[in-house]
């Protein structure tokens, strides 16, 4: 089969729908921006309106006899070296979910690194799924997670031969990469398919000095954002697929029954092109991208107070097997300030939006998308706000436990403690508890509290210090964490 990716096939069907001048007596009903209100057209645009129709009945005839979607995939599919490609526009909480319930069923158990995202959590609860938490590397120092070992994943396999398969996350939004390779063999020696999430890995198969991508270190499912740090627009997710150890219609099927049936024409498009602009030029963007950050990442180094996480400083023993420059997570330690004072200070005072942002840190994505104009204000604003640190108020202290002290005991399953009968409790009270929801600090989204687990002081102490001094929590039922949603054991 010749493969052809100067080809976009959403973006041809577009350009056709337009040029063939269709009238759709159909959704949506803004019918091509005629019936937008007028004040959300000078906002948005017409394109917005203009690409957005039926992806069956509109980008394709009715019975998708264009083959349009279809095309797009299996073009995405041999750019990164999988044999099917999905495309969501739910995003990668979509997918992962959808990856979780083609390999393991209610009560099934499925291996899955503590490091795992609020989705990975979300799709225990909706499908009854037994977790077995595989622990991550902690760095003690630095009081940062990084990926489980394969070592871990082979023990935790001896223990639980049950397992149906694995999860990993890979990189972390810190830029931390697992040992892809060894853990699909841990899997694979047990005829049990390795599911990585690597929403933040899109950019990974376009160049050979970025840390190796799922499909080719022997991953059977991929979960991808696209929007993330390649070029789609938000909720762009792709999962791929290799091997037999998943049917690709089971796959298929588990997707169709968790996504919209009204996906984005729009979304679907920047997939496409996405997947085109990669195929045809991505090493040298992403070449371009890499040595960017290199001077960033060296200029911010020199600035007082500001450490940049290198390789030497996530890899190693007993710590992460590979590393992504581009996520460029600078350490504020130095300064005596939160990440979260220096976000909030740097969007304030010199209108810079930094990404995730933590007790210590903030990071600074840099993609292809980025040029020196963009680079040199971020480092202008590093600059002031190095000089402005000392005179910022001084922010409460984050309690952060220990390593060991952030493991609490998986008490009951997920989905069994959000459903079930449940009473508030207050914060000062609720240690011993079983957890009836999820707390999670965001972004980067990894929940510190999950359904089923049964609390702990110092992890409660950890999120309300943390609150105290700028962290977001976007899921708890109370959102001041005054009190705290607990499974009510009086009720059986």
């Amino acid at each position: 089969m010749t493969v052809d990716h100067h080809r976009a096939p959403v973006l041809e069907a577009l350009e056709d729908y337009h040029r063939e001048g269709r009238i759709g007596f159909t959704p949506p009903g803004h019918k091509q921006a005629r019936g937008a209100d007028p004040a959300v057209r000078e906002v948005l645009g017409d394109a917005v309106f203009l690409g957005d129709v039926l992806a069956t009945g509109g980008l394709d005839d009715r019975l998708t006899r264009g083959r349009v979607l279809q095309e797009a995939q299996e073009l995405m599919a041999d750019a990164v070296h999988a044999d099917h490609t999905f495309f969501s526009t739910c995003g990668s909480s979509l997918s992962v979910k959808a990856a979780m319930l083609s390999v393991a069923g209610p009560h099934e158990k499925l291996l899955i690194g503590r490091d795992a995202h609020k989705s990975v959590v979300a799709g225990l609860i909706l499908s009854g799924i037994e977790p077995v938490w595989v622990e991550p590397r902690w760095d003690a120092g630095r009081k940062i997670a990084h990926p489980p070992s394969a070592v871990d994943f082979d023990r935790a396999f001896e223990a639980h031969p049950d397992a149906r398969g694995a999860l990993v996350t890979s990189p972390t939004p810190y830029g931390a990469a697992a040992p892809l390779r060894a853990i699909a063999e841990v899997c694979h020696r047990r005829a049990r398919p390795l599911i990585v999430d690597e929403a933040w890995g899109a950019h990974l198969p376009f160049h050979p000095d970025l840390p190796s991508w799922a499909m080719d270190a022997g991953a059977d499912i991929c979960v991808t954002s696209i929007h993330k740090m390649g070029s789609g627009l938000e909720q762009g997710s792709v999962f791929h697929l290799k091997g037999d150890l998943v049917p690709p219609a089971l796959l298929g099927m588990r997707a169709d029954l968790l996504g919209t049936t009204s996906p984005s024409a729009l979304v679907f498009a920047g997939l496409d092109g996405w997947r085109r602009q990669m195929a045809l030029g991505g090493k040298e963007l992403m070449g371009a991208a890499l040595e960017l950050a290199g001077e960033v990442r060296a200029a911010i180094g020199r600035i007082d107070g500001m450490h940049v996480d290198d390789r030497d400083d996530f890899c190693g023993p007993e710590l992460a097997d590979d590393f992504d420059p581009l996520p460029c997570v600078i350490d504020l330690d130095g300064l005596g300030i939160t990440g979260y004072e220096a976000a909030d200070w740097l969007r304030e005072h010199r209108g810079i939006d930094a990404h995730l942002a933590d007790h210590r840190r903030i990071g600074a994505q840099i993609t292809h998308g980025d040029d020196r104009e963009t680079t040199g204000e971020l480092l202008s604003a590093l600059r002031d706000l190095s000089r402005a640190a000392g005179s910022l108020p001084k922010a409460p202290r984050v309690d952060v436990p220990e390593p060991g002290e952030l493991r609490m005991e998986q008490a009951m399953l997920p989905r069994d403690a959000f459903f079930g009968p449940a009473e508030e409790v207050p914060l000062s009270r609720a240690a011993g508890r079983i957890s009836a929801e999820m707390i999670t600090p965001y972004p980067p989204g990894i929940p510190a509290v999950l359904p089923g687990e049964r609390l702990t002081a110092p992890v409660l102490r950890y999120l309300r210090t943390g609150l105290e001094a700028g962290m977001y929590l976007p899921d708890p039922s109370d959102p001041g964490l005054e009190t705290v949603r607990v499974v009510d054991e009086r009720a059986g």
